[in-house]
């Protein structure tokens, strides 16, 4: 059995603002132990359920978050960034039979501790097929494609309740609960990893490859908070305006197609953004 942890940082135990997920400053420095704790308590709990082999795919920012020395030794990280399939990278292959979202959170325009879809600020909301969508159900799309189911989704409480949308049959761990986008009441690492790795356990049981779910075309909307980003946007070719002056929309046969597509408009918007008046 192999098991892929998609690993993202704005749903780690303790992480509540900006300064704990930005690469470089102090706070990152000390909520990286804290990340990396809720990852290896889930590769714990699925060696305890029988995993084979986990493969841990490093999804936050610069994808160099993680503290690989701190990792159990069975585990292998794939860290950086320029990843066919970026969040979920690895599951491409054949050989996963479910993957586990840890550390994951709501999506832009969505209550939610640091909500946001790719983009930390300037996407203010993502449909798919008219659903407002965050990483998780885009991210549960493209792996369905593929025959793997997530088996396991950890982060705030509003992220767990998001998750019963897409990943219903997932065990859900709550790391903290949100009272703001900038705060959270929080549990201890010590609780927090013994909760994951229990549920990780649990979890390895729904680890079966299933037939891959054909469901396109699918359509995604973007709305940006201004518009010389939906300009922007539409230098992606099949990216076009609709519904206003901060709205894009485009279509694709395939969750690999659209999620490709959307990480080039996010590549081409995040540089289009100046630093004072975005």
């Amino acid at each position: 059995m192999k098991i892929l942890i998609s690993a993202d940082m704005e749903g780690a135990t303790g992480v509540t603002w900006p300064a704990d997920v930005l690469p470089g400053t102090p706070q990152w420095e000390r909520c990286r132990s804290l990340f990396t704790s809720d990852v290896n308590a889930a590769v714990l709990g699925f060696f305890d359920g029988g995993a084979d082999e986990v493969l841990i795919n490093e999804a936050h920012w610069s994808m160099r978050n993680l503290l690989l020395e701190q990792l159990d030794e069975r585990a292998q990280m794939l860290t950086g960034r320029h990843k066919s399939l970026s969040m979920v990278e690895g599951v491409q292959h054949g050989d996963v039979d479910g993957i586990a979202f840890v550390g994951y959170h709501t999506g832009a325009g969505s209550q939610g501790v640091l909500a946001h879809t790719y983009l930390a600020n300037s996407i203010t909301g993502v449909w798919l097929d008219g659903v407002r969508a965050g990483e998780g159900l885009l991210n549960a799309h493209v792996v369905a494609e593929y025959g793997v189911p997530v088996v396991l989704v950890t982060g705030d409480d509003l992220t767990c309740e998001d998750a019963l949308g897409y990943a219903p049959g997932a065990l859900k761990v709550a790391v903290k609960d949100h009272v703001s986008r900038y705060a959270a009441v929080c549990r201890t690492p010590a609780r927090t990893a013994s909760e994951i790795r229990a549920a990780a356990k649990e979890a390895a049981a729904l680890a079966v490859r299933h037939e891959p779910v054909r469901g396109g075309p699918f359509t995604m909307e973007i709305e940006f908070d201004a518009e010389h980003l939906a300009a922007a946007a539409t230098v992606v070719p099949g990216v076009a305006r609709t519904h206003g002056e901060r709205r894009v929309a485009y279509t694709s046969e395939t969750m690999y197609e659209g999620i490709r597509t959307f990480k080039a408009v996010t590549t081409i918007v995040s540089a289009a953004v100046e630093e004072q008046y975005g």
